[in-house]
C-alpha cells in the first residue's frame, strides 16, 4: 500500500471549499474552509430560469461549481496546476505517478459513480471533489471532505466518476497546489472579497442575479398561486429546496459559512463592521432555513402548508435582510 504520510483527513461542510481548504493545509498554509469561501468571493445567487436542472429552473446560492478550484489560487497568488484530460489512460497513469511522489490530487468527479455513496446519496452531480492520498492495490484511498474517514474506491470505478458525461462533465480534471503562495496579506484580501461579493449581489447588470434573483424568484413563486397545477407547485418549490438544502450545503448553509468568514475576518483585522455583518448574516441563514421549510410542507402535502404569497413573502424578507447586510459591508471600502 502506497500512501501520502502527514496527511490529516478533515470532514468539512461542502466538497470544493473542504478539498481547497484540505490541499492548502497540507502546503502549511492555515485557512479554514470558511475563510477559502469568503476570501474566494464564491457567496453568490443566481435564479436562471432559462437554464434547466431535472426539468426546472437553476437555482444557484453560490458561484457554479469550478470557481473555487480556478479562481482562488490565482487570488492567493499561489502557483497552482489544473489539468483536463482526453486520454483516460494517461490520466489514470499520471494520478498513480502522483501518488509514488507522495502528491495530493485534488479530483472533480461524478457523485453518481462514487461508489462509497450510499446508493440513496448517489446522483448526476458532475463537479463533486475529492482527494487521492493513496492506493492499495485495485483501490484507491480517498480523502472525501463530506465523510467522516477515509474511503476507498476502485480504479474502474474512480475512471467512470473522472469522465462522466453531461452538464459540468469532469474530463478527468486533476488539481493540485504547485507550492504555496509568496505571501498573504490577509487584510487586503478580506477586503477585496468583501467587495466582490457586494458588488455581485447588489449591483449586478442582469435580473437573475443578486437580491435581484432573489426577488425575482419570489414574484414567481407568487405566481404560483395562480396555477391550478398543484403538482407542479410541488415540483418546482421542491427543486428550489433540493438546491438550496441538498446540492452541498446549499442557501442556508452557505449564508452560515460566510457568517463564520466574516467572523474570522473580524478576528484577523479587528473591523467593527465585519462582527456585525456576521450576526446578521447568520440571522439570514436562519430565515433561509425557515423558507426551506416552508417550501417543504408545501412538496409534503403538509396540512399546515403555507401558500405561495407567503413563501414569496419568506423570500422576500431573505432578500431585504441580505441587503442589507450587503450594504453594510460595502461601508468597509470607505473606512478601511
Amino acid at each position: 500500500m502506497t500512501q501520502i504520510p502527514d496527511f490529516q483527513h478533515q470532514h468539512f461542510a461542502h466538497c470544493e471549499s473542504g478539498v481547497m481548504s484540505a490541499l492548502l493545509m497540507h502546503q502549511g498554509v492555515e485557512l479554514s474552509e470558511p475563510m477559502v469561501f469568503g476570501l474566494s468571493g464564491t457567496l453568490c445567487f443566481a435564479y436562471l430560469p432559462f437554464m434547466k436542472f431535472g426539468n426546472m429552473p437553476l437555482v444557484s446560492y453560490r458561484m457554479f461549481p469550478g470557481h473555487i478550484v480556478k479562481k482562488f489560487p490565482k487570488r492567493l497568488g499561489m502557483p497552482y496546476c489544473l489539468k483536463t484530460y482526453r486520454n483516460q489512460a494517461q490520466a489514470m497513469d499520471e494520478l498513480d505517478a502522483h501518488v509514488r511522489e507522495g502528491r495530493l490530487v485534488g479530483l472533480q468527479t461524478s457523485a453518481y459513480y462514487t461508489t462509497y455513496f450510499p446508493p440513496e446519496m448517489r446522483f448526476h452531480f458532475n463537479a463533486h471533489n475529492i482527494i487521492i492520498i493513496g492506493k492499495d492495490a485495485d483501490d484507491y484511498l480517498v480523502s472525501d471532505p463530506v465523510f467522516d474517514h477515509i474511503e476507498r474506491i476502485k480504479v474502474a470505478d474512480l475512471k467512470l466518476a473522472r469522465f462522466a458525461k453531461g452538464l459540468s462533465a469532469p474530463k478527468g480534471l486533476a488539481h493540485y497546489p504547485l507550492g504555496p503562495p509568496a505571501g498573504l496579506d490577509l487584510p487586503r484580501l478580506i477586503k477585496l472579497s468583501i467587495k466582490k461579493t457586494v458588488r455581485m449581489m447588489l449591483y449586478a447588470p442582469l435580473p437573475w442575479i443578486g437580491i435581484k434573483g432573489i426577488l425575482l424568484l419570489a414574484r414567481r413563486v407568487a405566481q404560483l398561486a395562480n396555477k391550478a397545477d398543484e403538482r407542479y407547485t410541488r415540483l418546482f418549490l421542491g427543486n428550489v429546496v433540493r438546491m438550496q438544502e441538498e446540492i452541498g450545503t446549499g442557501g442556508g448553509g452557505f449564508r452560515f459559512m460566510y457568517a463564520s468568514f466574516l467572523q474570522e475576518a473580524f478576528a484577523a483585522t479587528g473591523w467593527p463592521v465585519l462582527q456585525e455583518a456576521s450576526a446578521r448574516m447568520t440571522e439570514a441563514g436562519d430565515q433561509w432555513r425557515l423558507f426551506a421549510l416552508a417550501c417543504a410542507r408545501v412538496v409534503k402535502k403538509n396540512p399546515d402548508a403555507a401558500a405561495p404569497d407567503h413563501i414569496a413573502n419568506l423570500l422576500r424578507q431573505c432578500g431585504e435582510t441580505e441587503r442589507q447586510i450587503y450594504t453594510l459591508l460595502k461601508s468597509l471600502n470607505r473606512s478601511h
